[in-house]
């Protein structure tokens, strides 16, 4: 029967240069169904789901909704038809008031002037009802990442959307907030709203969705019932082979202390206190120290002090004994230091800069890749060359990509092939494999071992529990900017790190 689905998408197919990321792709979702959407990074899911929010038009193919066909030119068409969409990164104005975003482009006006009281009533309503606890008047840089999704949530209830689309929801969001969100879905389901819900994590998908559609390299791989498939035949599906869901590694064997952190407090401006209090520990070469945590709680402002994006208000910090406290964010490079980012578009990569150029970002002057002040355009293809190929960075048009164009997945994989290709004493990994697939999870956790084997000191910024359990050979949990306990990943439990993050014990 055709008219159970509420919104079909029949052979659709989409072509970027070098690419075809949908390939005659067909989905139908169920009206009240929460459909989880799978495949690895670059698999074509956003592409898929962008098509059908009207920011892309396919080369070949028909949407349907309650059986008619449809056109979606733009992201008001797809309003108008009652889809909405929250992106894996947010497209939220920062400097704008939360209540403002929700109502953006939708303004409630009388005769051309601003009713934002209606709108407030409304905006509240909503987000006592859904259970989005919100602060209407905060500004956007102000709140949290799970904050900013409540927003992008309200922001499609406010225009009255039937038809949800989330693209990776919980790529920032802490346990806490992931167990919130699965309810709020089940609830959405209730009032007989149709999810369509992109993700590679499989424990989520057996949590909340009755059905799973299965996307690899662009092409349709089928759709299974949830309640009749498990998680590994669901990774087969998605990978195409086994996949290690466990790290497997060695006991470490630590030597000298690599980065020593004595006493670092920094002071947030905007709140008026310290995000930052009194921090001291220590990273050996050849040991893997995950700092642990609850978004907020003081990780970033920590990770920006020790790599020098900003001032420590006190403290000292010293690598292999040498105090690099103010040095430049180049000198820290020099001295042996590599960053993997949290934000790989802030911090990360020129998002319009080649691929090979965002490759050499950090030594284009070394002699290698300079000859008197002129860059080595072969040196640098050669070596970008080498890279992509060597960490299966996947790009419609390798070295000459625009980063920009690339899908996040393949984005932070060639974060990570730059920063540790430089041959570190300490890499600080912040949430390294933030919005990765199995595949690609299972192999940058190898490669993070693979340091520690070399005798690197390896600091894990992670919010992540299984990725903390699995990877760590010493957990420290900070909480409100302070650390509150250090743990052994084999003798702790889940349970007992969640309530140190949530600050119920110390």
């Amino acid at each position: 029967m055709a008219e159970d689905f509420v919104i079909e998408m029949l052979h659709i197919t989409k072509e970027f240069p070098g690419i075809k990321a949908n390939d005659d792709i067909t989905l139908q979702l169920r009206k009240g169904e929460v459909h989880a959407l799978l495949g690895e990074n670059g698999a074509g899911k956003s592409t898929l789901m962008s098509v059908l929010f009207g920011l892309y038009q396919p080369e070949a193919g028909t949407i349907r909704k309650n059986g008619k066909e449809v056109q979606v030119r733009n992201p008001n068409d797809a309003n108008a038809l009652g889809i909405g969409m929250v992106h894996q990164h947010f497209k939220l104005v920062e400097c704008f008031s939360v209540l403002d975003n929700i109502i953006l482009g939708v303004e409630p006006n009388k005769l051309g002037f601003l009713q934002k009281s209606e709108a407030r009533k409304k905006v509240v309503e909503l987000s006592e009802k859904y259970g989005l606890r919100v602060d209407p008047d905060a500004l956007i840089e102000d709140i949290s990442v799970g904050m900013q999704q409540r927003v992008e949530i309200l922001k499609m209830l406010y225009r009255d959307n039937e038809i949800l689309i989330f693209d990776e929801p919980t790529a920032v969001l802490t346990p806490q907030e992931i167990d919130e969100l699965m309810e709020i879905m089940r609830g959405f389901k209730k009032e007989g709203k149709s999810i369509l819900f992109i993700t590679h994590k499989l424990n989520e998908i057996m949590a909340v969705a009755d059905r799973c559609t299965v996307l690899r390299k662009g092409k349709y791989m089928g759709t299974v019932e949830i309640a009749k498939t498990t998680k590994e035949e669901l990774s087969r599906m998605m990978v195409g082979r086994d996949v290690q869901l466990a790290v497997e590694k060695e006991p470490a064997h630590p030597g000298d202390v690599v980065l020593d952190v004595q006493g670092v407090t920094m002071y947030n401006a905007a709140h008026k206190k310290n995000s930052v209090n009194n921090v001291s520990f220590q990273v050996r070469a050849g040991e893997i120290v995950c700092l642990a945590g609850i978004e907020g709680n003081g990780q970033t402002e920590f990770v920006y002090g020790l790599t020098g994006l900003e001032k420590l208000a006190s403290g000292k910090i010293q690598m292999d004994g040498k105090d690099i406290t103010s040095a430049s964010i180049r000198q820290r490079s020099k001295d042996g230091m590599s960053h993997i980012p949290e934000d790989r578009h802030k911090h990360g990569l020129v998002l319009d800069y080649t691929l090979e150029k965002n490759m050499v970002l950090q030594r284009y002057w070394q002699p290698e890749f300079q000859n008197h002040g002129f860059i080595r355009q072969d040196k640098v293809r050669e070596y970008s060359d080498r890279l992509i190929q060597q960490y299966d960075v996947r790009s419609g048009q390798g070295s000459l990509t625009i980063a920009r164009s690339m899908s996040g997945g393949n984005q932070q994989k060639a974060i990570i092939a730059r920063e540790i290709d430089r041959d570190p004493k300490l890499l600080v990994a912040v949430q390294p494999t933030r919005g990765l697939d199995v595949g690609a999870i299972e192999y940058i956790h190898r490669q993070i071992v693979a340091e520690r084997d070399k005798g690197k000191a390896v600091l894990l910024v992670s919010l992540e529990l299984d990725e903390v359990m699995n990877l760590s050979d010493r957990i420290l949990v900070m909480y409100e900017g302070e650390i509150v306990g250090e743990f052994d990943p084999k003798t702790t439990t889940v349970q007992e790190l969640g309530l140190y993050m949530a600050g119920a014990r110390k």
